[in-house]
């Protein structure tokens, strides 16, 4: 009998051992290239998609009264003199002089419209987030060439009882429509100056860091 007990529980043992090997390969095992602190050469990045609340300058040539300064509406839309209600989100800075340029066609002759985007957010598709043990988790802007040493700037570093070793970066890829998980050693980063944990980033990234258990 007291055979029979142990060969239960050494069978329970192997159970759990192989239960937990599988929940840690579940972890992300990806690993991003590393990105020099600073660039050697800046590019630019992806046309500017614009968002919600950013701020436009509208310039009509030749036309001042009809151009005007505005913030994007929460509902993605803006209105300017002769035009109201004009979807604004997700379009270009271009494509939406486009579209202003075709609804003025139907007061002036052939108008010349420029957009500026003075105080820009972009849309979720567009901004890196930072949440968990952090300073202070936000949604930053992303611009061209952003590295996870620039996020980690903004939000304030870890917090004190940060595993920033143990972050992880999602990434939505829209070729495949796949979301991909990828190791982040922040702490390695942030306290060690390990150049070779900072990584690009991309826009729509987010990046998670969780709390120690100790």
């Amino acid at each position: 009998m007291a055979y029979r007990g142990m060969m239960k529980l050494m069978l329970s043992l192997g159970a759990s051992a192989l239960t937990l090997s599988a929940c840690a390969t579940d972890q992300p095992t990806q690993a991003l290239p590393s990105a020099a602190f600073v660039q050697p050469k800046e590019g630019p990045g992806e046309q500017y998609v614009i968002g919600p609340m950013d701020q436009l300058t509208i310039f009509v040539w030749r036309n001042p009264e009809l151009g005007a300064k505005v913030q994007v509406r929460p509902d993605g839309r803006i209105t300017t003199p002769l035009i109201a209600d004009l979807p604004a989100v997700g379009k270009t800075p271009a494509q939406l002089s486009e579209d202003i340029k075709d609804a003025l066609a139907k007061y002036i002759s052939d108008p010349l419209v420029s957009v500026i985007v003075d105080n820009f957010t972009g849309t979720y598709s567009q901004q890196v987030r930072v949440v968990g043990a952090t300073e202070k988790p936000a949604s930053l802007p992303y611009r061209a060439n952003m590295t996870l040493l620039d996020a980690m700037i903004a939000v304030g570093g870890l917090s004190e009882y940060a595993a920033g070793n143990r972050a992880r970066l999602i990434r939505y890829d829209p070729a495949t429509g796949q979301q991909h998980e990828y190791q982040l050693k922040i702490a390695n980063l942030l306290k060690r100056g390990d150049a070779g944990a900072n990584v690009r980033l991309e826009p729509g990234d987010v990046i998670i860091i969780p709390e120690s258990m100790f």
